[in-house]
Formats: structure tokens, C-alpha cells, sequence
């Protein structure tokens, strides 16, 4: 059975200005300067910890691992209790959800956002309800863009490797797709520092609505639904 596995952040949602929200309280917090949104942008697809390092070297600060450990647990008290203000699917998202359930697909979330976060985004905004398996950046030893995570997601939806398909916005999930040996469709409208098609991935979309038609593409011999 074959699973289409999608990344989170940038991928199924637009979630940028509540993580820069919550980046730039973490700084402001600690004495440091806030971030354009832009820069913001360039950060994200690591997690919150390599977020706030990338915040820390933006404002010149050395910084040891010590000194994110109170910075992470800021930033995750303070996202988790305002982790939907803003952040909403991107357009198409749940009819294109909708659609692979009824088609027989199996749906996985893959990312490198902490379980403790994501499980909850997905919940408030009526997500968790379409996907079969649900693998945070904590959820395994490694995270994007090692195979193992996506594997693992594949798995845990009941599904094969043969015939799966990532969905993502970044080289990180490209990555992720290349080493677990599955093609990759990529977004356009993500969060990546450089433009998604320079990246190769094997089809680019610019809206959910085309969705259907590249995994089509991907699985010309249909899969085992």
C-alpha cells in the first residue's frame, strides 16, 4: 500500500508568522534583537533548537548548548500556547486531503517539528483526522533529512516504500525523499533559502490543486488501495 507523506511547516501550513512570534519573543526575552520575517524564513526545516542557534548566529551571539536549553523550553511554552493564532492550511490543502483518503491513499506527516508541537497544531486545526501516522523530529534518533523518519512514517501508516511519495518545500525533504528512496514533489510556496526547483526535485506545484496530477505522474501504474 503506498503512502504520500508530507512535510508540515511550509508544506501543509502556513505557519511562518507564529514561529516568528514566538522566535522573536524568545530573543527579545533573552536581551537579543528580533528578526524579520524574511530572515526568519531562511531558519526554518531543522526544528525549534536549530531555529534558535540560526537566531543567535543572525545576532552575532556565540553560543553553546547550555545556552539554548532555556531558550528551547521558552520557545516551547510559549509556541504551544500560541501555536494556531495565525498558522492556517495552505489553500487546497484539506480538499486535496480529502480526495487521496477517499482514493485509498494511506497519509503520513513527516517533520522536524517536536511531536510535542506538532500533534497539537495538527489538532487545532482539524488535521490530525486525514493522516494515518504522524512522525515528529523526536520522534526517532535522527531526523530529516536522514531516510529513517520517513521510513518510519511509511511504515507506521501501514504502507510500503515501493510506490510512496514525499511532499515537502525544502532540501531537506528532497534529501529526506533522495535517501529514503522515494521521488519527491516539492511546493513553490514554502520555506527554503533557495528556489525549491533549483534543487531538482521531481515535480514542483504551485498550488495543492495540482497535486493530484503529480502524484499521478509519480505513480503512472496507480497503487495498492
Amino acid at each position: 500500500m503506498s503512502v504520500l507523506v508530507f512535510d508540515l511547516d511550509g508544506t501543509l501550513v502556513s505557519s511562518m508568522e507564529d514561529l516568528v512570534a514566538t522566535l522573536n519573543v524568545v530573543m527579545t526575552t533573552a536581551g537579543h534583537s528580533a528578526i524579520p520575517q524574511d530572515d526568519v524564513a531562511h531558519m526554518v526545516g531543522m526544528g525549534a533548537k536549530v531555529l534558535i542557534q540560526r537566531g543567535l548566529d543572525y545576532n552575532g551571539i556565540a553560543w553553546t548548548d547550555a545556552d539554548i536549553a532555556p531558550l528551547f523550553n521558552h520557545f516551547l511554552e510559549h509556541y504551544a500556547a500560541n501555536i494556531a493564532v495565525r498558522t492556517r492550511p495552505f489553500e487546497g490543502v484539506v480538499p486535496a486531503l480529502e480526495a487521496f483518503r477517499t482514493e485509498g491513499w494511506k497519509l503520513a506527516v513527516c517533520t522536524n517539528k517536536a511531536e510535542r508541537l506538532t500533534l497539537p497544531l495538527l489538532k487545532a486545526l482539524d488535521l490530525g483526522k486525514y493522516f494515518d501516522a504522524v512522525v515528529g523530529g523526536d520522534t526517532f534518533a535522527v531526523s530529516k533529512p536522514h531516510a529513517e523518519p520517513v521510513h518510519g512514517a511509511i511504515e507506521r501508516a501501514g504502507g510500503e516504500i515501493a510506490g510512496s511519495i514525499m511532499i515537502g518545500d525544502s532540501g531537506t525533504d528532497i534529501n529526506a525523499a533522495r535517501n529514503a528512496g522515494i521521488p519527491v514533489i516539492a511546493v513553490d510556496f514554502g520555506y527554503t533559502p533557495v528556489p525549491v526547483r533549483d534543487l531538482a526535485p521531481d515535480r514542483v506545484i504551485s498550488h495543492f490543486d495540482e497535486l493530484a496530477a503529480a502524484v499521478s505522474e509519480l505513480s503512472p501504474q496507480g497503487h495498492d488501495a
